[in-house]
């Protein structure tokens, strides 16, 4: 009988922010390790301003799943403030590919040089990026479940604090989702199941393209230590077996169900068309 697999699906989570964010870290390493997880995903914002000595705290916390290379992850914005910690996290191209138990792993670096100011924290994304996502992911092996990873969100999400909703009104972009996002998810469609990302910090779940022979289902993890909670996946043969599970604090209930392509993600796909 073919293995079914394991993912869990981390993200922002700002070490060095507080004690408590720290504690919850090494919670989630400690039951991955007890319960024999097969591979963590970490999408970005893995350190609160950039500094080494988050980053080495996240090493540390880590350590038994990177040593065991049982952890992908890729840059968020917050990676870049500070020392700009971004390289150590992903070193080299933008667009990468990695094969672990049974899934097709694509990271993408969706963070740029604005990054080094705190006030520019939205994504950068090209049409040649795009056309390297979607020549990764046609190397994709068959039977594996393909994922994209990347920290910043592709469609419109509400705004996690006041200070993004003044940025949202005024219509600066460093709180706008990516350009060019409703093309890459076009482009994924029929090549990808899963993307996984961050940057807003309360958890999201949509499928696009239902009615595709191959789903796209992309799902925003939150800040996983703010809110004690992580989803977990489990795949075989290429396949979702079951909707993700979460791992959390019971007295944290962030929200679980898969929702519909809204109306603003339709304008704003709509306006990206027009360019």
């Amino acid at each position: 009988m073919m293995k079914t697999s394991t993912l869990l699906h981390l993200s922002d989570l700002h070490l060095g922010r507080s004690a408590a964010d720290e504690t919850r870290a090494r919670a989630f390493v400690t039951r991955v390790l007890v319960e024999q997880i097969d591979h963590v995903v970490v999408t970005g914002d893995i350190t609160n301003r950039g500094r080494k000595d988050e980053l080495q705290r996240y090493k540390t916390i880590f350590a038994p799943l990177i040593e065991s290379g049982r952890l992908t992850a890729v840059p968020g914005n917050h990676d870049r403030n500070g020392d700009d910690v971004a390289a150590h996290i992903q070193n080299g191209p933008r667009v990468q590919t990695r094969l672990i138990d049974g899934a097709y792993v694509v990271r993408f670096d969706s963070t740029g040089p604005q990054n080094r100011s705190w006030l520019e924290g939205h994504g950068s994304m090209s049409m040649e990026d795009i056309q390297q996502i979607s020549d990764a992911l046609d190397e994709a092996p068959t039977g594996h479940l393909a994922i994209l990873l990347l920290h910043h969100h592709p469609l419109p999400l509400p705004e996690d604090t006041k200070g993004e909703l003044l940025s949202s009104w005024l219509g600066w972009r460093w709180t706008s989702e990516l350009q060019f996002g409703w093309t890459l998810l076009r482009r994924l469609a029929g090549r990808c199941d899963l993307v996984l990302h961050g940057h807003r910090h309360q958890p999201r779940a949509f499928t696009l393209f239902p009615d595709h022979a191959r789903p796209l289902n992309l799902f925003n993890a939150g800040s996983s230590t703010e809110l004690a909670a992580a989803r977990l996946f489990r795949h075989r043969g290429g396949q979702l077996v079951q909707q993700p599970e979460w791992w959390r604090d019971h007295k944290v209930k962030p929200r679980q169900e898969l929702e519909t392509f809204t109306r603003p993600m339709r304008a704003a796909a709509l306006r990206e068309e027009r360019l």
